[in-house]
């Protein structure tokens, strides 16, 4: 399947490289000891592919490096035997105009960029390894300062660490075809105001040697006509994350992330199988998820999560034909998500602060602060050794509308609630629930095929939700 696989990648690269010349990194300097820094080599290598377009290919060995930019019509072909190793010297990353956790600032270079090119191709069975554990333990550093100033919601962008891979303003381009991606200093990849991409075949170990913040695995930001597929991922936050931006400033840009596919990925560990968000202000619409696996380290199947100032939407989304293998929820909604980093204020008497915070902390007013998800479909999904079906919290100045849920096969501890929510059809459900609980439904309207067995109202539930202020 595998090798299948790598040759339909190989097949859909052709339209970069297919009568390309190759230009060996080695011939404009590179040495592979895992010492020598070989920026400019690199970035040579790839300046003169870009020239008539061509492949850039690596001896064997391990490559140190700062940031570089992959030109449209040049493919980096990192085979197997060969690391790229980021550098842990932050000047090596140069600033660059960007969008960071969903505002735009300036942020370092990541360790690979495809920076408003198109027609290009990151392939092969190598590694891209940042090297992330410096950059780890500097944000839980800043947290530690951060924290108790009430600034947990600065810390994200306090802390500069340059993500692993990212596609920003391009078009037409690749990644895939068995790359390893590990230790990334912050995300690992994100296609951010793109459009016509194609992830195939990644595996992200993003853990190794310590806990990786915030080590996303694959997020899809205000981009459209993406697909990702083929994916093996262990990380320390979102696994597959679909993102339009925060608050004022994702309002302002209002792009939407659209015309979405992701499928046959296999999530060992990491927040979610996919995420909804909390960077929802641009909205989702779209959007076919399916054959995706999560393991006992996925506290979530399928999460969507946003808060009360991120405004946007969700609508037209189809997710179906998971298995999820003790996940503990098979789905989570909350639309209060982490209080104290999703609500934003610059602590009394703090008069030295950087720009980004009035970004931050920019007002938006409560009508527009609400996302709405509505016009979802989810189906057949199987799970085993699960603790809860259902943990639904929607807000009940506009609740979720228009779920259909049907031809769950789900074994769990017990059943979860629903709340705030209007016009859901629950159908073909097959619930094994070892409590002999029923769903808790708590402010809540026109919700079909949950039998009088199967449902409470919050007077009967013994743990009602209760939404979060």
């Amino acid at each position: 399947m595998k090798k299948t696989l790598l040759s339909l990648l190989a097949l859909a690269c052709t339209t970069v490289s297919a009568t390309a010349a190759t230009f060996s990194v080695a011939k404009y300097g590179a040495k592979g000891d895992g010492v020598t820094l070989n920026t400019k080599a690199i970035q040579g290598a790839i300046d003169a592919a870009a020239k008539n377009g061509g492949t850039v290919t690596f001896p064997a060995g391990t490559y140190l490096t700062g940031a570089i930019f992959v030109k449209s019509g040049v493919t980096l072909q990192i085979d197997k035997g060969v690391t790229i190793q980021g550098s842990q010297k932050l000047e090596d990353y140069p600033m660059r105009p960007t969008r960071v956790a969903g505002i735009e600032m300036t942020w370092p270079a990541a360790l690979i960029n495809v920076y408003q090119e198109h027609n290009a191709a990151i392939t092969g069975e190598g590694t891209v390894d940042g090297d992330g554990k410096v950059w780890w333990d500097g944000y839980w550093a800043l947290r530690k300062e951060d924290d108790p100033k009430g600034l947990r919601w600065a810390a994200d962008y306090d802390a500069k660490r340059p993500r692993l891979i990212v596609i920003y303003d391009s078009h037409d381009v690749k990644l895939g075809g068995g790359l390893l991606l590990k230790r990334p200093g912050f995300w690992t990849v994100q296609v951010v105001y793109s459009h016509d991409v194609l992830v195939d075949g990644v595996i992200v170990r993003a853990n190794e040697g310590g806990h990786g913040p915030s080590t996303d695995g694959v997020d899809i930001d205000s981009s459209r006509k993406v697909t990702v597929a083929h994916a093996d991922i262990e990380n320390n936050d979102d696994a597959i994350c679909l993102k339009a931006g925060r608050d004022a400033d994702g309002l302002r840009v209002n792009r939407p992330t659209e015309d979405i596919i992701i499928r046959d990925s296999l999530i060992r560990v990491g927040a979610a199988g996919v995420t909804f968000g909390s960077e929802t202000s641009g909205g989702f619409r779209n959007i076919e998820i399916y054959n995706l696996h999560t393991l006992k380290g996925v506290p979530s199947g399928i999460l969507f999560k946003s808060a009360r100032t991120r405004g946007g939407f969700g609508e037209n989304i189809r997710i179906h034909d998971l298995v999820m293998e003790d996940t503990p929820t098979v789905l989570r909604m909350t639309m209060n998500w982490n209080p104290n980093y999703s609500y934003t204020k610059i602590p009394d008497g703090l008069t030295n602060y950087p720009d980004y915070y009035k970004v931050l902390t920019t007002p938006v007013p409560e009508e527009k602060g609400i996302a709405y998800f509505h016009d979802v479909h989810i189906w057949n999904i199987k799970a085993t050794g699960a603790k809860m079906v259902f943990d639904v919290a929607g807000n009940p100045k506009k609740p979720v509308e228009r779920f259909e849920i049907d031809h769950l096969d789900v074994q769990a501890a017990t059943a979860g609630h629903i709340s705030a929510a209007r016009d859901w059809n629950l159908h073909d459900l097959k619930l094994q629930i070892a409590d002999g609980s029923s769903v808790a439904l708590d402010d809540t309207q026109n919700i079909k095929g949950l039998t009088e067995g199967s449902k409470k109202s919050d007077a009967n539930a013994q743990t009602p939700h209760k939404y979060e202020d």
